[in-house]
């Protein structure tokens, strides 16, 4: 068997839509504007959250937290994107590549587990209002959402390391816009058998698992709010859900979408367009989705307001 050549790589060209210049040109403005509405309407769920003292609550504790990994993810990839599309040049380093996948792949995992965490929490406030204050403790909130970000942080830098540490050969086109860890498999000349199967036994508990246990708690919550005999606290005890589910939607929507539609021999203009779309506009609609169902968060962003403006 003849050995393989390897080159040492020390860049990456994200291909994205380079094949496509009208394309990049209509992208950049709505992909701009786009990501101005997340950063804008993310930092102020956080604000408001943290400056509203009756938001001071487990729901709206792990609501910031929610807030800040939309903006993390998001950051990760659009800056570079947007300079990609008004540039020939659409390089990124070896290790910005590595820095791209591994962040991506911490905060994509993250909300899968914070997204099962506020599950829980609706859980116990609708199930066990009266011990509510006990179990959802300040402590174990931190402790849970701490937890989540943690682990999320070191499976994705295993995953990267392992990625990045086979042989390349070849060319260096990475077939995305960022640099996804099954596109730059594909640039691997080595046995990706071991990534592979770190990316499968992830995949396993941070989808299928986080859902199953989301779909178990909103059972037990509609069971437990079908008894409230009174329809004012039914209406109640949906509205407190229904911004969580409406997210939880269209996140796991979009992912099963994405992931478990036929694949297609040669890759698609349309899906990759799509696959922007999903990873640039999900990320806006959390905290629209939450202003919009939910009261408290309008009243406390008015509030917030108007002691801004009362201040100046």
């Amino acid at each position: 068997m003849e050995p393989v050549n390897s080159t040492e790589v020390s860049e990456f060209f994200l291909k994205g839509f380079s094949g496509y210049p009208a394309l990049e040109h209509l992208l950049f403005p709505l992909c701009s504007a786009v990501y101005l509405v997340t950063l804008l309407g993310n930092t102020g769920i956080v604000a408001v959250s943290v400056l509203d003292a009756r938001l001071h609550t487990p729901m709206y504790f792990f609501l910031g937290n929610l807030s800040i990994l939309d903006i993390c993810y998001t950051s990760t990839f659009v800056p570079l994107m947007l300079v990609h599309l008004l540039s020939a040049q659409k390089t990124i380093s070896f290790l910005g590549c590595a820095l791209q996948m591994c962040l991506g792949l911490s905060t994509g995992s993250t909300e899968c587990l914070l997204l099962a965490i506020m599950a829980y929490d609706r859980y116990l406030a609708i199930c066990r209002p009266l011990r509510y204050p006990v179990l959802m403790s300040h402590r174990l909130c931190w402790l849970l959402a701490g937890a989540a970000w943690v682990l999320c942080l070191c499976k994705s830098v295993t995953e990267t390391v392992i990625a990045m540490r086979l042989p390349f050969c070849g060319h260096r086109v990475v077939s995305h816009f960022t640099c996804e860890i099954l596109a730059v498999l594909k640039l691997a000349c080595g046995d990706t058998s071991i990534s592979e199967v770190f990316l499968l036994v992830g995949a396993i508990l941070l989808l299928p698992v986080p859902l199953a246990f989301i779909c178990l708690s909103y059972t037990l919550i509609l069971a437990t709010t079908l008894r409230v005999p009174s329809a004012a606290g039914r209406r109640k005890a949906f509205s407190t859900c229904s911004a969580h589910l409406a997210v939880v939607m269209l996140f796991y929507g979009t992912v099963i979408f994405m992931y478990m539609k036929p694949k297609s021999k040669e890759a698609r203009i349309s899906d990759e367009v799509f696959t922007v779309l999903y990873a640039v506009v999900t990320p806006m609609l959390n905290p629209v989705i939450y202003s919009l169902r939910n009261k408290e968060v309008k009243e406390a962003a008015r509030k917030v307001w108007g002691r801004i403006q009362t201040s100046r």
